[in-house]
Parts: C-alpha cells; structure tokens; sequence
C-alpha cells in the first residue's frame, strides 16, 4: 500500500500559518517602524527556512568596488560562496552587488505608492556596478560568468485595490523604467504575480499566493545559477598598502 500526502493542503497551511503571524504582528505592534520590522523579520525568516542553504536572506545596503551604496533593501537574497565579503558594521549589513540574487520591498499594502518605492529600490541596486572574474576549479578555469539582472520585487500583506492586479496595478507596473522593473511580488491575502519577458504576466489566485509566489521565485532563482565571482582586487584597492 502507497501512502500520500495532500501537498495542496500542505502548502494552504503554510500559507495560513504566515498570514496568522502577520495579521498578529498589525493587530498587536502599534508603533509603525517596529511594526514594519516585524514583517520583515517574518519574510526573512521564512524565505531563510524554505530556501536552500545556497542562499542568505538579510537586511541589507549593496555596495559596489567604487563605493556606492544603494538604498537600504528590506529583503537581500545573495550568495557567499564567490562572493566573500559581506561587511557588518554597527549591526547593519553591506553585500557587495556581485553576490545578490533577489531584492524585495516589505509593505503592509499594495498600492502605486509603494510600486513607486520598490522600484526606486531596484533602481538603486541595478544601477551599482558589477565584476565578473574567471574562476579556478580543479579541471582548469571557468570563463568570467554573464552578469544577469538582479529579480526585484515587493512584499505585502494585502492590497489597496479591487481586484488586487487588476488595471490600477498594471498601470502602475507598466509605467516603470527597465532598472525599475518588479519582476514578481506578493500580496499575500489578494493574489501573487510574475512578470514574464514578452511582458505579460502571471497571477494567482489569494488562496494559493504564497506558494505561487514562492514557487516562482524558486525557479528565477534556479535559471540566475551561481552569482559571479566579484574582482576582490578592485575592492581591495580602497585600502592604502594595495
């Protein structure tokens, strides 16, 4: 006798446990700043319990070789395995650009407000220069790797409009530039959505949109491979003996 499991009801409980732990955090945080680290607590911590250990999840700003910084990221997905570096300094974190994948604003709503904000995010991030160096494996050496685009996104708990992507939200998304670009997003209680190269787009319905949500996140994250391996000589000439 084969024995399964309902995975459809695997997933609707997951999802229901992370919507139980939000609406506590906005029914019982009033101060607005800690209330909006909490969420962002919440989705680091379940993105850094459901993804593989490949990949880290942090509150962060992106730094390039040349020094620029990007705005704080609410949610950074990035890589240490060729990409080293990641400097904590009074307990706040900057990764170097080579090593992200992901980048996410964390909002209570949907709305054009804050598709504005995420994106100027993205912007922020995509617009830091990258490096890319040959790497060294026991076989010989691997030829620089392509630099793709960083995914950008945002997280929310809910939506200002009815329906949740409907006209208002395409507009809104439709308005932006390529560095602003939101290539996915969730609301958690509305539906999720998915921006496709030839610039249509997928939804969900709000039943499944976290595993809607992260399911395509798993698989833009799958098709970037390995971030490539930033030119530590060239952060390195900021110190004074190199």
């Amino acid at each position: 006798m084969t024995n399964k499991v309902n995975m459809k009801e695997l997933f609707l409980e997951m999802q229901q446990a992370m919507i139980a732990e939000l609406r506590l955090i906005r029914n019982n945080v009033k101060h607005a700043p800690t209330k909006g680290d909490a969420v962002e607590l919440s989705w680091i911590e379940f993105l850094g319990t459901y993804l593989p250990n490949r990949y880290c999840v942090d509150n962060a700003f992106i730094v390039d070789n040349t020094g620029t910084i990007s705005d704080q990221i609410d949610l950074v997905i990035y890589d240490q395995q060729y990409s080293p570096f990641v400097f904590c300094h009074a307990g706040v974190k900057y990764i170097p650009a080579e090593s992200v994948y992901a980048i996410f604003e964390v909002k209570q709503t949907l709305n054009k407000q804050h598709i504005v904000y995420a994106a100027d995010k993205a912007e922020s991030v995509r617009s830091l220069k990258r490096t890319s160096v040959p790497i060294v494996h026991a076989g010989g050496t691997y030829p620089p790797r392509p630099i793709f685009e960083i995914v950008a996104g945002i997280i929310t708990t809910s939506s200002d409009w009815t329906p949740a992507l409907g006209k208002p939200f395409q507009e809104a998304t439709d308005a932006l530039s390529p560095l602003q670009r939101l290539n996915i997003g969730c609301a958690l209680d509305s539906g999720s959505f998915l921006f496709k190269q030839d610039g249509s787009f997928e939804t969900s319905s709000g039943e499944e949109a976290l595993i809607f949500f992260f399911i395509k996140l798993f698989t833009l994250l799958q098709n970037l491979g390995t971030v490539p391996a930033m030119d530590i000589d060239l952060y390195s000439q900021a110190l004074d003996s190199i």
